[in-house]
């Protein structure tokens, strides 16, 4: 499904509305409904209609780090057993994750002209998609668009208070759905900076007839540590180093990026160093010990002794976790729980379900928003157990 919403001076094919100018300002804050406008600055010219032949994408490079041009050249140079050219051609892009709710995107800033001929046809035919891309808007696949699209046509990208919000230009299927690894979203590459992306961290790759095993240790040797080479197979290789980037504001910068291995049981292992780095175990009021990360625990103990001089204690009687690091729901096609960077808390587990409005205490609920922490039961699809760092504060 293919869906372009009007916005602009673009034509429009279907889709969201254009929003009214209550919902949209002219300048770079937000409006009463948290819209934001097009930023001239990230504007691209029109990359007008595909003229280029489409490629296969066959393995993706993701790393931590902006891959330097000595490496790009390396990879592009890679040659297969008989001495011939193995790769046919490599796309940079910047990638990045957020969450919205608990739902986890992956999203890329791209070249609209060029990163197109690595999507399925009829994404990379219509131009209109990529006119709303250059023109700064976001594209998103639709099963992703409808679950996180706001009403007025914009979407948030991350559950941060200071996240950014981009008019969702269209809808349309980024990478074929039937490959293990997924691109939800993309906006062009002048974005990167603004979100908070690592420039040019990650690279997709067409191998044409080569075989993608043939050259992946050439490829991991020349992305290094701190890159996934993951081949775009129809099913995820767990075995494959992985790299997770949260972006959307100051407490994802603050959390840091780190790559990871995925287990047969739905459960992931992250980079020890970063672990190290960030992870604390740490007594706290009420709950007693806690495993989080470290830029989360002050921000928590703050929130439980409020908790505490308001005479609520006996309203949290369940810790229920904080660092675990796995994917939703185990499954490793839905990407990773917000709980692998340890800055979201689960309590009172066995009263308050996903799906159900729960019986967390509304003062608790309260104090726990005034120190910065988002609540699981505001979503669309309601998690009333769940608390998750969302914003730094001064004091609570």
């Amino acid at each position: 499904m293919l869906l372009v919403s009007a916005c602009g001076s673009l034509p429009a094919v279907g889709g969201a509305d254009k929003p009214s100018s209550s919902q949209a300002d002219t300048g770079s804050g937000g409006s009463a409904s948290g819209a934001q406008a097009v930023p001239a600055d990230v504007k691209m010219p029109d990359p007008g209609a595909l003229t280029s032949p489409l490629l296969s994408a066959d393995v993706m490079v993701y790393s931590q780090n902006t891959l330097d041009p000595a490496t790009i050249a390396k990879i592009k140079a890679i040659k297969d057993k008989s001495g011939r050219p193995a790769v046919k051609a490599v796309e940079t892009m910047s990638m990045g994750q957020f969450f919205i709710n608990e739902q986890n995107i992956t999203y890329a800033a791209v070249n609209p002209a060029t990163f197109r001929r690595f999507t399925p046809p009829g994404t990379a035919q219509t131009t209109a998609v990529w006119q709303r891309v250059a023109n700064g808007e976001i594209a998103v696949a639709p099963a992703i668009g409808r679950k996180v699209g706001q009403k007025n046509g914009y979407m948030k990208l991350g559950n941060e208070s200071e996240a950014k919000t981009i008019h969702i230009g269209a809808y349309a299927q980024i990478l074929d759905p039937t490959l293990a690894q997924h691109i939800d979203a993309v906006v062009n590459d002048k974005w990167a900076s603004k979100l908070g992306m690592r420039t040019d961290n990650a690279m997709l790759v067409s191998l044409g007839s080569t075989s993608p095993q043939s050259i992946r240790k050439q490829l991991q040797q020349y992305a290094g540590t701190k890159a996934s080479v993951q081949i775009l197979g129809p099913d995820l290789d767990i075995n494959a180093t992985q790299t997770a980037f949260l972006t959307g504001g100051s407490v994802a910068a603050a959390v840091g990026s780190f790559s990871y291995t995925a287990h047969p049981d739905g459960t992931v292992s992250p980079d020890p160093k970063w672990v190290a780095a960030k992870i604390r175990s740490e007594d706290m009021p009420i709950i007693g010990r806690v495993t989080c990360n470290s830029v989360m625990l002050p921000r928590l103990k703050a929130a439980l002794k409020q908790v505490l001089l308001r005479g609520l204690a006996s309203k949290i009687y369940h810790y229920d976790g904080c660092y675990v690091p796995r994917f939703i729901g185990h499954d490793p096609s839905l990407g990773l729980s917000f709980h692998t960077f340890g800055t979201a808390i689960d309590l009172n587990a066995s009263d308050n379900q996903r799906g159900t409005p729960g019986k967390m205490d509304r003062g608790v609920v309260a104090i726990f928003k005034s120190c910065g922490f988002n609540w699981g039961g505001d979503w669309h699809y309601t998690d009333p157990m769940h608390f998750e760092l969302a914003r730094f504060v001064a004091r609570c």
